[in-house]
């Protein structure tokens, strides 16, 4: 009897301590969490210390029983509202909540396994005679008692399941193809939580980590590009409190436009901490302060899936869509072959070739061009990679006929030099801005300005034949330069997807900075369908380079970042749907 009276008011004091410290003066949901915590604990301490220890009343143990069981939900929701308030709560104010959540818990365990049937005799044998001695109940009241038992065990459950969904397990359903082939569009997954840390609602109190992530591990994880104020933090809980209780079928977390928020995210470990990135050409290097040079990170070819008109037939026709065709995903590699192997040499040449003739033609068809100065002629829109192919006859017919256009086109074909050692015309190797990412950038800026002066001059040649503007689509060298355009520009749109600069960049003294600790950096193994780590959900325009005045510009959502190991919810660890695809996650597309 002594045992269980110290777990009855061990109970009740620490709930109704856990209550006490909730009071809060505040016209914001943080007002309920006292009531609501203080009523239940009132009215469990009446039916405990009045109805029970004081006169006997064995009625009230099924009662007390259910209330026992209600009431570590009861403070975790009374927890939840202290937080959804719109100012916050210490770590230490947290932690002691959370430990006097703990106590309560498990004493209410305690008292609960003392009154069961066959332990109450051990307690008080008046109980146990009174108990046993109830006499049955009508066989309408057994139907109403039948449906009461119906309901609190679908209620339980609902609570034990959020529990479980706090710090066990998470089930999650692939809002997305960007991890395809590993995982389509409706595939179900189970998350393990617990050795990620899991971390009680709204607060930063919680189990300890005690895991890492290795490279090509898949996690699910907040997405960082999503607000995380208390507002926000309270309405993503609650959402995925009925999205787990729902089995994955009702998704709350949307936006102001009632679109499903990306948020959490399935990706895979791709950079750790200690490590520069950088990726080019679809290769992700790495280095360390441990290693200076950048080397090819091979396990990332294992799962990176560039092309997914390759894959199986029966793969493919359960993929909703594919990012490029087989064609497109040629032209892709046959721009990067030409621009690896263009030379500056040849280009110097050709360049100031273009600038030259169409110097010339301006001056055989409408006079010599007096200007003295460099006029600014066109927007940085007007420089986009794909504004300056499709506007380029009327480009060519204001360069012509505006004062100072043969030497703004002059400037804009030659401008690249001056970012060029001279040395480099000798045939030493060189990258421009010392890495490949930037030198890359660099070799298709000058790729597109080529292929456009091409063009101009060609659009002057038939304007001097007075050939029709209508007859230059039959021009087989117009169509030939147009083809290449089609090209650059489908790589410029590709360029955000197929290659990353320097990350973390490097300091402005030109020393390297690194993924710092508990940091990992992720992508999506479909990296041509995947808003990852790798970019913002924004794009801006910018140009292709900053070793040219003159640079071609692209429109990029490049904007690397990290994410926090105490952001990362758990690793993905069973597919259960479809049930076809059933099974641990693991390298299925490469397979």
């Amino acid at each position: 009897m002594k045992k269980f009276l110290v777990s009855v008011y061990v109970c009740l004091g620490s709930s109704a301590v856990f209550s006490l410290i909730n009071v809060v003066f505040r016209a914001d949901i943080s007002v309920l969490a006292f009531p609501f915590s203080a009523l239940f604990t009132g009215i469990l301490s009446v039916f405990v210390l009045v109805f029970l220890l004081r006169k006997n009343d064995a009625s009230k143990i099924v009662i007390i029983k259910k209330m026992l069981q209600y009431l570590p939900f009861v403070l975790l929701v009374a927890f939840v509202f202290r937080r959804a308030g719109a100012l916050g709560t210490s770590y230490w104010f947290d932690l002691l909540s959370v430990l006097l959540w703990l106590v309560s818990t498990i004493s209410a365990f305690i008292v609960h396994f003392f009154l069961e049937k066959k332990r109450l005799p051990s307690i008080n044998s008046e109980w146990a005679e009174a108990i046993a001695s109830e006499q049955k109940t009508s066989p309408i009241k057994r139907i109403f008692y039948e449906v009461l038992e119906w309901l609190d065990a679908f209620v339980q459950a609902a609570f034990t399941v959020a529990l479980l969904n706090i710090f066990i397990v998470q089930l999650y359903e692939i809002p997305s193809e960007s991890m395809v082939p590993e995982f389509l569009v409706k595939d179900r997954v189970v998350v393990f939580k617990t050795a990620s840390g899991p971390r009680f609602p709204l607060s930063d109190v919680g189990i300890p980590r005690f895991r890492s992530y290795d490279r090509g591990d898949i996690v699910v994880f907040r997405n960082p590009h999503y607000a995380k104020d208390r507002r926000e933090e309270v309405k993503t809980f609650v959402s995925q409190l009925v999205y787990t209780l729902t089995l994955t079928m009702v998704n709350l977390n949307v936006d102001a436009d009632g679109i499903v928020k990306a948020d959490p995210l399935v990706k895979r470990v791709c950079g750790m901490p200690g490590e520069q990135l950088m990726m080019q050409d679809g290769v992700l290097y790495s280095r360390t302060s441990e290693n200076h040079e950048f080397e090819p990170v091979t396990e990332d070819a294992l799962w990176a899936e560039w092309n997914l008109a390759s894959l199986p037939a029966e793969t493919l026709q359960k993929i909703q869509y594919l990012p490029l065709s087989e064609k497109s995903y040629q032209q892709m590699l046959d721009c990067e072959s030409q621009r690896n192997a263009l030379s500056y040499i040849d280009a110097r040449q050709e360049a100031l070739s273009i600038a030259k003739d169409f110097s010339t033609l301006r001056e055989k068809l409408y006079g010599k061009d007096n200007a003295s100065t460099k006029p600014d002629l066109f927007s940085q829109r007007e420089l986009y990679t794909y504004m300056l192919f499709a506007a380029n006859e009327d480009i060519t017919s204001r360069l012509l006929t505006l004062q100072g256009g043969t030497l703004w086109f002059e400037d804009f074909m030659t401008s690249w030099l001056n970012s060029v050692p001279e040395e480099i015309f000798s045939g030493e190797p060189f990258l421009i801005g010392g890495n490949l990412y930037t030198d890359s950038c660099f070799r298709l800026n000058l790729m597109i300005k080529l292929n456009f002066g091409r063009l101009v001059v060609r659009n002057a040649e038939l304007l001097l034949q007075g050939i029709s503007v209508t007859k230059w689509k039959t021009d087989q060298l117009r169509v030939q330069y147009l083809q290449e355009a089609e090209m650059l520009d489908l790589y410029t749109k590709l360029m955000d997807s197929r290659n990353m600069p320097i990350f973390p960049a490097n300091s402005l003294d030109g020393s390297p900075n690194y993924i710092p600790e508990d940091c990992y950096f992720m992508m999506g193994d479909n990296r041509f369908n995947s808003l990852d780590m790798r970019h913002s959900y924004e794009s801006e325009l910018i140009p292709l380079t900053e070793f040219d005045a003159y640079s071609a510009w692209y429109y990029s959502k490049m904007a690397p970042q990290t994410v926090s190991a105490k952001d990362i919810l758990g690793t993905t660890v069973y597919r259960f749907w479809p049930w076809s695809r059933r099974g641990v996650p693991g390298l299925t597309g490469k397979s």
